[in-house]
């Protein structure tokens, strides 16, 4: 990552330490920090408008041990494979190659996936977006119908950090990924998105909705903020 000094230099802070770093120059910083974007699997490094390159460059080597700890921390990102077992809405698959049959079709407790091997991963995570789309509308519509809201649409997202968001225009996107949690988690999210139809904020009379459409949401509240980053490891 090059950035220009205040004297017009440019400076490759990247090479300078040896290893691949994001920057982000701030205006409102006011100090060096680094943190560790585990989407990306990168350190981030914060600039303020008034820092020198080698200090930043000092900063971030001071930190090197650190940051490689970080990284070694993140758990590994999986492709779904012949074998793999996942939970999908609350029931437990084990992912079976069948090249020779046509589509595919949940089973006996497995889930057997059509086509060459090398495009298993891709057909899997296609199979559970398209159910997991009308598995969540139904489930939002009738959150939704109790509480005498409109839902107009829910869409099936690949996002990076969301579980969900609620538009104005009520329409749901959720991560295709809360398919693979316990059901409690699942059930809070769409507690929560559902609420949003009604209050688009996080007041006091938002989280009362949540609890109201779903008694143990602080139970997949909890699950969502401990473990949710471990679905992110799939592609």
């Amino acid at each position: 990552m090059k950035i220009t000094l205040l004297t017009g230099k440019t400076y490759d802070i990247e090479a300078a330490v040896g290893f691949p770093l994001k920057v982000v120059k701030s205006p409102r910083a006011k100090r060096l920090t680094l943190r560790i974007d585990q989407k990306e699997r990168l350190p981030v490094l914060t600039i303020p408008n008034r820092c020198s390159a080698k200090r930043a460059i000092d900063f971030v080597i001071e930190y090197k041990d650190w940051i490689e700890q970080s990284l070694n921390k993140i758990p590994q990102t999986q492709k779904f494979q012949d074998g793999t077992q996942i939970t999908f809405f609350g029931k437990a698959l084990t992912i079976r190659h069948a090249p020779q049959q046509r589509g595919s079709r949940e089973e006996n407790g497995c889930l057997y996936i059509s086509g060459q091997s090398e495009f298993l991963h891709r057909r899997v995570k296609d199979y559970l977006k398209r159910q997991a789309r009308k598995e969540l509308w139904t489930r939002s519509k009738a959150l939704a119908d109790k509480l005498g809201c409109p839902l107009k649409d829910v869409t099936i997202k690949d996002t990076k950090s969301r579980w969900g968001s609620c538009s104005s225009l009520h329409n749901i996107n959720y991560n295709w990924r809360i398919s693979l949690a316990p059901e409690s988690a699942i059930n809070y999210l769409v507690a929560h998105e559902v609420s949003h139809l009604l209050h688009q904020d996080h007041s006091r009379s938002f989280w009362k909705c949540v609890a109201e459409l779903y008694p143990q949401a602080e139970v997949g509240k909890d699950w969502l903020h401990r473990h949710g980053k471990e679905l992110y490891t799939y592609e």
